[in-house]
C-alpha cells in the first residue's frame, strides 16, 4: 500500500490554521513529484501527520528520505502571517511503499 507522510516542526508552537496549511502545502508538493500519485489516489490518498522535535531532527528525516530515493519536499514559509519567511516548517514523505516510508518515520508521534 502507498501513503504519505507530513512531518511537522512541534517546536514552532503553529496555530491551528497555520499548522494545516503548512500541512497542505507539502501534501501537494510531495504528490507533483511522485511517480505513484496517481495509484495513491486510486487507493484512497492515506496520509499520516507527524511530529518531529525541531529543525535539526526534521532535515535529518528529511536527508534520509532522500537518500532513501524517496518523493520528499522541504516547505519554507513565505513569512506573511505567524512565523519569519524562509522559516522551515515541515517535510512529505510520499506518496510511496508504506514500508520504506515507515523505516524513516516509524517511530515519530502522531499530531
Amino acid at each position: 500500500m502507498l501513503k504519505q507522510v507530513i512531518i511537522v516542526r512541534k517546536d514552532l508552537k503553529l496555530g491551528k490554521g497555520k499548522l494545516a496549511a503548512q500541512v497542505a502545502h507539502a501534501a501537494i508538493l510531495a504528490s507533483e513529484k511522485s511517480k505513484f500519485k496517481n495509484k495513491w489516489e486510486k487507493e484512497g490518498q492515506k496520509k499520516v501527520v507527524l511530529w518531529s522535535k525541531n529543525l535539526e531532527e526534521l532535515l535529518f528525516l528529511y536527508k534520509r528520505a532522500k537518500s532513501n530515493n524517496l518523493p520528499v519536499v522541504l516547505v519554507e514559509d513565505a513569512g506573511l502571517t505567524q512565523i519569519k519567511k524562509g522559516t522551515k516548517t515541515c517535510i512529505a514523505v510520499g506518496p510511496a511503499f508504506e514500508n520504506k516510508i515507515d523505516k524513516i518515520t516509524g517511530k515519530l508521534k502522531l499530531v
